[in-house]
């Protein structure tokens, strides 16, 4: 698409009020009449099926669960060799789950640090689409290392710090992503475009963990599985989805906006800058409730993150799934997950996005407590608990970018979502060093799911205030 092209499908931003750094109108307000070709929408939801599977494949279901990364193929041997309800096994394997969740703090702090600057310097150029490529690049570059993580104790730490830095290119690439979505929609169809981009997301992981049993069936079609071969191959396999998916969206998808006029400053000084706008954000009346959303989505969206970045930990290490079963209840739990997000997106937008999240929180809450305190019943409690999180967490984290969207000023597309990513997922430290605290202090890693639903509930807490956004949500 040429510049020209995109100059006259999107709206300039309006001006700067004065010393605020806030802007007249929200970015959405200037698309009311806008109309998306449908191959445009399509294009922009095929990102979030082309990266899928890092969230999927890589940090929830096979790579980092306890079938490789967090299980006894990383224990040494002497320790692997002990009997299953052996306190030091179980021990050691507790110490390895911690260790992952201390890696997504890691990965959670450098997010807090990075993503609105460079979403904020994206909306200044006007290129978030370069952004966004050099972002996808970098987790691609990430899945590609993947492969040099053999199974041996030593290696640990380096995958850890892989799938780490992996989160952390894939936030500061969802920050230009979401950004695109201000460009593609209108107040009234906002919720079912986000909702349709989350469910193309775990279709695409259906897909993805589909093609990973046909895999595991065919006895890795003769490969040897020791060494950790066939899991390697999973992560080289995940890049190369991700190349190929990805690609439509720089080719059909319009920039949100053309840039926004601001200050020429060094990468350092944008946080004062930044600053400045934060504040302009609370001061400007028509924009408040972007800065009160951004503050209470900073512990909801981080338990969401929680419920899929430790889900498989909890069904191999809690319940005893085995490789079959795990994977079995990935494309179930990505199925259900799909179907009820693009649903949700219609009831979006007939009525409200925070009343979608709240729903979805309050339900997340209750099946999250039945898990943990119904855990000695067996399989059948994650199947069915596990389940109904899957169903309410898309929901919510695709109302919760519509929300965010009909409360954007125009031209700091960016810079907002960059926030959004900072005060949620970003956050992820705090359900990550919950989830890891709990289990170091009882060496027990059922006690991590408590963490998570802690995080649920004081973020639902926080969000019940909020006011509703003045256009469609």
């Amino acid at each position: 698409m040429s510049a020209s092209d995109r100059d006259d499908s999107v709206p300039s931003a309006p001006p700067a009020t004065a010393n605020t750094g806030a802007v007249a109108a929200m970015g959405l307000d200037l698309q009311v009449d806008k109309k998306v070709p449908g191959r445009t929408v399509l294009a922009w939801a095929f990102w979030d099926w082309a990266t899928q599977p890092f969230n999927s494949v890589i940090l929830t279901f096979i790579f980092a669960s306890t079938l490789y990364l967090t299980g006894e193929a990383f224990l040494p041997a002497d320790v692997a060799a002990l009997p299953e309800n052996d306190p030091v096994r179980t021990g050691a394997l507790a110490d390895l789950a911690a260790g992952y969740g201390w890696g997504g703090t890691v990965a959670g702090l450098l997010i807090l640090l990075f993503a609105p600057v460079l979403g904020q310097r994206a909306d200044a150029s006007g290129r978030q689409k370069r952004w966004l490529a050099g972002a996808t690049g970098l987790l691609v570059a990430c899945m590609f290392a993947l492969f040099f993580v053999r199974p041996e104790p030593e290696l640990f730490v380096w995958g850890v710090a892989l799938i780490a830095a992996g989160s952390v290119f894939s936030e500061i690439a969802g920050v230009n992503y979401n950004a695109l979505l201000i460009g593609i929609a209108n107040p009234k169809n906002i919720g079912r475009i986000s909702g349709l981009g989350w469910g193309f997301g775990y279709i695409g992981g259906i897909v993805a963990l589909t093609l990973v049993i046909v895999f595991y069936l065919a006895d890795w079609f003769g490969l040897p599985a020791d060494d950790g071969l066939p899991f390697r191959l999973i992560a080289v396999g995940c890049a190369v989805w991700a190349i190929v998916f990805s690609v439509p969206l720089f080719f059909a998808v319009p920039e949100p906006s053309s840039g926004r006029e601001i200050a020429r400053v060094s990468f350092f000084a944008s946080y004062k800058l930044l600053i400045k706008d934060v504040i302009g954000l609370y001061r400007n009346t028509e924009t408040r409730p972007t800065f009160w959303f951004l503050v209470s989505s900073a512990v909801f969206r981080d338990g969401l993150a929680g419920v899929f970045a430790y889900g498989a930990i909890i069904a191999g290490g809690v319940f005893g799934f085995d490789f079959i079963k795990l994977v079995i209840f990935g494309i179930a739990a990505n199925l259900v997950a799909g179907i009820s997000t693009i649903l949700a997106g219609r009831l979006d937008d007939r009525f409200g996005a925070k009343k979608i999240i709240v729903t979805a929180l309050i339900g997340m809450i209750i099946a999250g407590l039945a898990v943990f305190f119904l855990r000695d019943g067996g399989q059948v409690v994650f199947w069915i608990g596990g389940l109904i999180l899957c169903a309410f967490v898309g929901p919510a984290q695709a109302a919760a970018r519509s929300f965010l969207a009909r409360v954007t000023p125009a031209g700091r597309e960016g810079e907002i979502f960059g926030l959004y990513a900072t005060t949620g997922r970003a956050a992820s430290w705090i359900s990550s060093a919950l989830w890891s605290l709990l289990i170091v202090i009882t060496s027990v890693t059922a006690f991590g799911i408590l963490g998570i639903v802690i995080v649920l509930v004081v973020g639902l807490a926080l969000l019940l205030p909020v006011r509703t956004p003045r256009v469609g949500g």
